[in-house]
């Protein structure tokens, strides 16, 4: 193992000090890594940041997790000290949704049964009351993927889960948009009711829409935080530059 990582991205920092560890030979195909406990005690991370950084392992096909098991090397890595894990921003991740779930809603629409309708109105129930809470995001996932399980299209549910499994895998991403949910709950809450009554109506057309619609408000949100933050430091930068100016003029 490396040494710990860097603050900044440390799930990051993990995942390459261990793609480095197999491109080494350190681990090799099949192989059991170390338990996650083991991993968070050796780099000095929490056990969230390892999970994260497992998660990155396993989108580059080099690890797998296996139930009850643990996770086992599947593949040696090739070394590439000058390259960095993309960033995958909010914008990017809202637009990569709004085409591939505003598809999947339109055939859920077509093809969803009453208990999946049921099912789905349950999750709203819930997210309606703790939108504004941590299991909001939980709920916000469960509640596509139950979308995209309505599909009843394999290929189909598995891009859907790719696409979050991108927003767990970048915190910042996923910190920008808890921002979004967490500034309108009630509105959030409500475009998901609109998206069930759609699909108890059977109405592709309308149920493209509405996905749209909802993220497309997603898409606005985020230039306006970015706006706000954007003015914000701007505001202190100025501050701080008086405060140095009106200190020299002093000597």
């Amino acid at each position: 193992m490396r040494g710990a990582p860097d603050p900044q991205k440390l799930y990051q920092q993990v995942a390459r000090s261990i793609a480095a560890s197999i491109a080494e030979g350190r681990y090799a195909p099949g192989d059991r890594l170390p338990s996650e406990r083991g991993l968070a005690d050796s780099f000095g991370v929490s056990r969230p940041t390892i999970r994260d950084a497992m998660i990155a392992l396993e989108f580059q096909g080099l690890v797998e997790a296996r139930q009850g098991s643990g996770v086992y090397v599947t593949a040696r890595a090739k070394p590439e000290p000058d390259t960095a894990e993309a960033e995958v921003s909010a914008l990017e991740l809202t637009e990569a949704r709004r085409l591939f779930e505003g598809e999947a809603c339109a055939l859920a629409a077509a093809a969803v049964s009453d208990e999946q309708i049921m099912a789905l109105e349950r999750i709203c129930r819930d997210l309606v009351s703790l939108a504004g809470a941590e299991d909001g995001e939980r709920l916000e996932h469960d509640f596509h993927l139950a979308v995209a399980h309505a599909t009843r299209n394999a290929a189909i549910v598995a891009a859907v889960e790719e696409i979050w499994t991108l927003r767990r895998q970048f915190p910042e991403c996923g910190a920008q948009l808890r921002r979004v949910r967490l500034a309108d709950p009630e509105g959030f809450a409500e475009d998901h009711r609109r998206v069930v009554a759609t699909l108890r109506d059977r109405d592709p057309k309308e149920a493209r829409r509405v996905i749209h619609e909802h993220l497309n408000r997603t898409v606005e949100a985020l230039l306006s935080m970015a706006e706000r933050d954007a003015l914000e430091r701007t505001r202190q930068e100025m501050a701080e530059r008086r405060d140095e100016l009106l200190r020299r003029t002093a000597i």
